[in-house]
């Protein structure tokens, strides 16, 4: 596997993980999940995104469930609600989550999206739940440029290991300042919907007549081309679902595909980058 993420300085991944939005939903495909999450950890993509809002805590209970004898195998992030997120709160929401994902330790835990508990109360939250053992490192989600630099005004916000955003060919805001300044801090962004939702912009990436053309010469699918895409800027780790065994690999090879110039050239004209500040995409 090409490409790899660093985070906090100690956690060397693979650039592609997987997520969990919308799994725990339907107990007709809960073992389907299951296997494709562990079919995942054979293919080596060790990062593991599930939230306590995913069907309300059903996701992560797939994920312990998949977890199961194999918990060291993989790099478990959560996310917590944002009115969850104040100092003792946040260590109620915390345990709730370790319960259903079976687990003693969470990996990488992030304030879902900014809400109304001043950052400072937050951050105080994820450092007691460090000095308790529950979570390792903390990060956050949904955090436009200006969310961030006040993030790292605050007293300890310099220790935030991550920022999951939207990021997809389809929504590219982030590349006119978000993403450079996280990567001059060398702080991972997490791209969500690297495929894009499903909707009018993913109909329109995966009906494009010359990304279809591209992933043609390159022997490779539409999806496998969006997420090499994705990940080809150092620091950017993508998060995309996969419910099936099949799925998981498809992505998995994503991994190893290298983009020419030349691609990247007809990728722009297709899908130019932003000439100007835009907002944050939220889904």
């Amino acid at each position: 596997m090409n490409k790899t993420v660093t985070f906090a300085s100690q956690h060397t991944l693979p650039a592609i993980g997987q997520g969990t939005w919308f799994m725990g939903e339907d107990n007709a495909h809960r073992q389907q999940e299951v296997k494709a999450l562990q079919a995942g950890l054979d293919c080596g993509l060790k990062l593991i995104d599930t939230a306590e809002m995913y069907a309300d805590g059903g996701a992560e209970s797939v994920v312990g469930e998949a977890l199961q004898g194999r918990r060291d195998e993989a790099f478990l992030v959560s996310k917590v609600y944002p009115w969850n997120a104040g100092e003792y709160d946040a260590i109620e929401a915390c345990e709730r989550s370790l319960a259903r994902l079976k687990t003693d330790r969470i990996d990488l835990y992030l304030l879902h999206w900014r809400g109304n508990v001043p950052l400072e109360e937050t951050i105080r939250a994820m450092v007691s739940l460090q000095r308790q053992g529950k979570i390792l490192h903390w990060g956050v989600s949904n955090f436009d440029i200006d969310d961030m630099m006040e993030l790292w005004s605050e007293s300890g916000g310099e220790h935030c290991a991550t920022n999951q955003v939207l990021y997809h060919l389809a929504s590219r805001g982030i590349e006119y300042d978000l993403l450079p300044e996280c990567q001059q801090r060398n702080l991972p962004v997490m791209a969500y919907c690297p495929l894009a939702q499903a909707g009018r912009l993913r109909n329109a990436l995966f009906s494009d007549a010359a990304l279809e053309k591209i992933a043609q010469q390159k022997g490779i699918s539409v999806a496998q081309l969006l997420l090499a895409w994705v990940i080809r800027k150092a620091g950017v780790l993508a998060i995309p679902k996969a419910s099936s065994i099949a799925h998981v690999q498809e992505n998995a090879a994503a991994l190893d595909i290298e983009l020419t110039d030349e691609d990247l050239f007809l990728i722009n004209q297709a899908f130019p980058p932003p000439p100007h500040k835009l907002p944050l995409d939220i889904v």
